[in-house]
């Protein structure tokens, strides 16, 4: 079967702003956020039509879910959400007279910027994707999202927030990036990930310029060989599973749809 082209072209909202040139895994410090299980489990079997269901899951009283689906089909709508959820994020943060707080160090702007354009362009190379692949039903919903626990004007609580995202996205990536089947797919996934892991860093670096807080422990696993050759032991960054991510994308009380996941692979 021959491949589809893969295009992404920005909205024409994103575009008009084109001159300016992601606790355990989840912590945010002295941010508190209360949600809701917005993240499902149905007790209605997969099959290749049943994409939304009336749930009936404790809790859903009935009403049309979303279900992520399964194999590559539910990962790819799983990236998809969580770059919808950082795209929306940084549209707050980066406005059209800039950022949403003041005063900012040198180049913050330009980073902040560059960041929120990334997450654009991720976020529409996903949705490009999935429809190119699958059906419109098959295809996660454009997101609303609730920031209303967010001080946008706040410049420490914007990069609190901020480096909560990037982090999770690094984790996310590499959790899922294990159980794509089509290599294609998990050949993209880690070139992303490597994008959300400079983001990850240079947040840190705006928080506390000139610190080692892009390797910490809370982050990254270490190993004994570098410890034995006397480096760090600071390795690598952790892998969570797709569950365990959107549980706790769900306690931030940021995403307002819910979602049957129960399908979603695991290993």
């Amino acid at each position: 079967m021959k491949k589809p082209v893969i295009k992404v072209e920005l909205p024409e909202t994103e575009k008009s702003n084109s001159g300016k040139s992601r606790r355990k895994f989840l912590k945010l410090g002295g941010l508190a956020f209360v949600g809701t299980s917005l993240f499902l489990t149905s007790c209605e079997p997969e099959s290749e039509e049943f994409v939304t269901a009336d749930a009936r899951a404790k809790g859903v009283n009935n009403k049309r879910v979303f279900n992520l689906g399964e194999g590559d089909r539910a990962i790819l709508n799983y990236a998809y959400i969580l770059e919808q959820l950082e795209a929306a994020f940084y549209a707050r943060v980066v406005t059209d007279t800039g950022l949403s707080y003041s005063p900012v160090e040198p180049n913050e702007e330009q980073i902040l910027t560059d960041i929120y354009y990334h997450e654009v362009i991720h976020r529409e190379f996903f949705k490009t994707a999935l429809n190119s692949f699958f059906d419109p039903g098959e295809i996660a919903p454009d997101l609303e999202f609730d920031f209303s626990a967010v001080t946008f004007s706040n410049r420490s609580n914007v990069l609190a927030v901020s480096q909560l995202l990037e982090d999770t996205g690094v984790q996310a990536y590499n959790g899922a990036g294990k159980l794509l089947e089509n290599t294609e797919f998990l050949l993209l996934a880690g070139k992303i990930v490597s994008v959300e892991a400079r983001h990850a860093s240079a947040i840190r670096d705006l928080i506390n310029p000139g610190s080692q807080d892009f390797a910490s422990g809370d982050y990254v696993l270490g190993t004994t060989l570098l410890t034995d050759i006397g480096g760090s032991d600071l390795a690598y960054d952790r892998a969570t599973p797709p569950r365990d991510i959107l549980a706790a994308v769900s306690d931030t009380g940021f995403l307002n749809t819910r979602f049957i996941t129960n399908n979603i692979p695991t290993a």
